[in-house]
């Protein structure tokens, strides 16, 4: 038995609706659209969420909180993870994401101070926590900075 041997399993095609076509069909006169009404139109539509004239889900529940248009979203890398670097190296966003450390080498970097740093190295995100500082400062690590 060959591929092009196998055919469809029983029932899986079925004839398509021929709308419209008379009452011997079973789908004539309203052509299976009902009796009047938006619905029965040509060139229908509802928005997204509309639920027939009932209060929508998203105006029923209640509003929590504030979300800013423009949030400033960091990627957090730990001092602690920096230590898989080798001695003296330079990282930047294209090593962390290699590196599996970040997401994206597009959005913002933010180093906190959890763990310790066991190495001299230098650096490059956009922002770092006080602890972070400290702790770079005491294992001889630079921080640079990025635009």
């Amino acid at each position: 038995m060959n591929l092009n041997q196998i055919g469809a399993p029983e029932g899986a095609h079925r004839n398509t609706k021929r709308r419209g076509r008379g009452c011997g069909s079973g789908h004539g006169k309203t052509s299976c659209r009902g009796r009047k009404g938006a619905k029965k139109r040509s060139g229908r539509t509802t928005r997204p969420g509309f639920e027939g004239g009932q209060m929508q889900l998203v105006r029923r529940i209640p509003k929590r909180g504030f979300n800013a248009p423009f949030p400033n979203d960091y990627q957090v890398v730990n001092v602690e993870s920096l230590n898989r670097f080798r001695e003296n190296s330079t990282i930047g966003p294209k090593e962390l994401k290699s590196a599996g450390l970040i997401g994206s080498e597009m959005e913002r970097i933010k180093i906190l101070g959890d763990g310790e740093l066991k190495k001299a190295i230098t650096i490059k995100a956009h922002r770092i926590t006080d602890s972070a500082k400290k702790k770079l400062d005491a294992a001889g690590a630079k921080f640079e900075v990025l635009a």
